[in-house]
């Protein structure tokens, strides 16, 4: 499994929520995209790494996307962004590979691709190049994994009276984020009502086990699900303390 397969499956994914119609993204014969074609690079370190870059056809700005009233270059960004690292993502559950997207920057220069698709959707058809300069990430000196069986010792300083939970099932949650209503606007709320929380969309989302923060990260798509990717860990002790309200 490469990253293009999973980038692939995950654009086809996200393309459908963004574009009308029941849009189909498939590979097809070399082709050429019009004047003014631009593109991003998305450049990832990890198990897979180098620069990952798409190039759009320029009459894709004509599809209707990401609502009205946004500029299409902007949202073709950041759609194309969201999917590089839910395509890290999908990487990581379906082969075990860990990447992440480093940068993502429009792409400069020349704009010319490895591999072609076509793009189908009640809008249009479209030509989209992949540039991908991947490689596997070559570690001196690298040991031997453990076998998938053994458990990992406590992290250091931990008691080892520990161990003795370690399979204990914890729910966890993630926190978008939150803000303080009075009951009347509660009671208030309908289908259709938008209550805006007090984090931005770029900032991390918070991990959630009993009542203590564990981890921040970003959101992600795992074989269509919702995932999170660390970014942020507490310390183990700060972990510890969220399950004491099982006790």
């Amino acid at each position: 499994m490469s990253y293009l397969d999973c980038w692939t499956s995950v654009a086809m994914a996200l393309f459908s929520q963004a574009l009308a119609g029941e849009p189909e993204l498939s590979e097809c014969a070399p082709r050429p995209v019009g004047t003014g074609a631009f593109g991003f690079t998305a450049t990832l370190s990890g198990d897979q790494e180098g620069c990952f870059s798409v190039i759009l056809d320029p009459a894709i700005l004509d599809a209707p996307l990401m609502g009205e009233g946004m500029d299409q270059k902007t949202g073709w960004g950041e759609l194309l962004r969201e999917v590089a690292g839910a395509a890290a993502g999908e990487l990581l559950a379906r082969d075990g590979k860990k990447c992440c997207v480093e940068r993502f920057e429009p792409l400069e220069g020349e704009k010319q691709g490895s591999r072609c698709f076509q793009l189908t959707s009640a809008g249009g058809v479209w030509t989209i190049l992949v540039r991908d300069e991947l490689s596997a990430a070559k570690i001196a000196g690298a040991t031997p994994e453990a076998p998938a069986t053994q458990k990992p010792p406590p992290p250091a300083g931990i008691n080892q009276g520990i161990e003795l939970l370690l399979d204990v099932e914890l729910e966890a949650a993630l926190r978008f984020g939150c803000r303080e209503m009075p009951l009347g606007e509660i009671l208030d709320l309908g289908p259709g009502d938008v209550v805006e929380l007090d984090r931005h969309v770029t900032d991390p989302v918070d991990l959630i086990v009993g009542d203590k923060i564990v981890a921040r990260g970003e959101v992600v798509l795992v074989n269509g699900n919702f995932g999170l990717r660390i970014v942020q860990v507490a310390a183990p002790h700060k972990r510890l303390e969220s399950i004491r309200c099982l006790f």
